[in-house]
């Protein structure tokens, strides 16, 4: 389940002054392995200053090639992103697991009407799964509003202007910076006007069948709240974090007591012993097991465990349904154990 890949780095290609394009050649031997839908993501793992760094990055390419391309943006510190535009060369091997996620579009055989919301690195999957919409079926339409503090940090502006002219009666984006004014351009931020008039003004004859929201946490909560009072539903909202608010100050007073935790992980059952306030993800890595993992964060899916005995409580969830934690599943980078037993199966999701 939790396995890691080598592959090749194919091409590296500059996209703005902080972010940069990485292209893995897949080997014949691993072409199904690495067949992925539009918005999945994968997860890299490299040892760096003698930590492993795991890091999840989006696929921008077209499930149509032979190849994944991923968007790596240089943040603070940001370890692996800091590797990748200093040191990372063509023909470097990484370590890298299957795509997975659940921010995806699925091709079908009835005409689509999409509209994205993207800001910064959160273009990465929202062009990935643009190119699908247009390509599976020749009536469909995208519209996207991608926003940014100018063209010079516009990730992946190439890609976007060559696919507004490929179809150029079906792929409509309005760029919008924070930062720079430009005649071609919408200065200011993704807001609550913007969601109006990219659905009400510009586009107001086109009904909408799905919304991808990819960004920050603020930007995805005002374009979600602004689509819930236009009377969209939110079955028809997807959105994917590309950051957010740190847990820590939204832990309950610690909860006193300890927990006898079984976790399962490929088939194999380990028994230790956690404080109930412990995040459960931590206290499993704490023991050296090989649980599948990556932001950390919450705002992935790799972390995904089932409760089958005892019952754990997630801080944040921006992930799972209603359903799925009925079910009994959780973010165990969320989680933290309220019952003094607790068993969690990360093969049974």
């Amino acid at each position: 389940m939790n396995h890691f890949h080598p592959l090749t780095v194919q091409h590296i290609k500059a996209l703005t002054p902080s972010s940069v394009a990485i292209t893995f050649a897949i080997p014949k031997d691993l072409i199904q392995t690495f067949k992925f839908i539009s918005g999945q993501y994968i997860t890299i793992k490299k040892e760096i200053k003698g930590k492993e760094l795991r890091r999840a990055y989006s696929i921008s390419s077209s499930p149509k090639k032979d190849c994944i391309t991923i968007g790596v943006k240089k943040v603070d510190n940001g370890g692996f992103s800091d590797f990748a535009h200093s040191k990372l060369k063509e023909g470097d091997v990484l370590d890298v697991m299957a795509p997975e996620g659940r921010f995806v579009f699925k091709p079908t055989d009835a005409v689509k009407n999409v509209a994205a919301f993207a800001a910064g690195s959160g273009i990465t999957p929202i062009i990935s799964i643009a190119r699908s919409v247009l390509d599976s079926n020749p009536e469909n339409k995208f519209v996207l509003a991608y926003g940014n503090k100018s063209f010079e940090e516009t990730m992946f502006h190439t890609d976007l202007a060559k696919l507004q002219l490929e179809y150029n009666n079906r792929f409509f984006v309005y760029f919008i910076y924070s930062q720079e004014q430009d005649e071609n351009s919408i200065f200011g931020r993704i807001e609550r006007s913007t969601v109006n008039y990219i659905t009400k003004n510009k586009h107001k004859d086109i009904a909408f069948d799905d919304f991808y929201l990819c960004g920050p946490e603020a930007m995805i909560n005002t374009v979600s709240d602004t689509l819930k009072e236009n009377e969209v539903s939110e079955d028809k909202i997807h959105f994917e974090l590309f950051t957010t608010t740190e847990i820590k100050d939204e832990m309950p007073v610690k909860e006193g007591g300890k927990t006898a935790v079984t976790v399962t992980v490929d088939d194999e059952d380990f028994t230790f012993e956690m404080d109930k306030s412990t995040i459960v993800l931590d206290a499993v890595l704490k023991e050296n097991i090989d649980a599948p993992y990556s932001c950390q964060g919450g705002v992935c899916s790799s972390c995904i465990a089932r409760v089958t005995e005892g019952k754990a409580e997630m801080v944040k969830n921006q992930i799972l349904t209603d359903g799925e934690i009925e079910d009994g599943l959780i973010l165990t980078c969320q989680a933290h154990a309220t019952t003094p037993t607790l068993k969690v199966d990360f093969d049974d999701v």
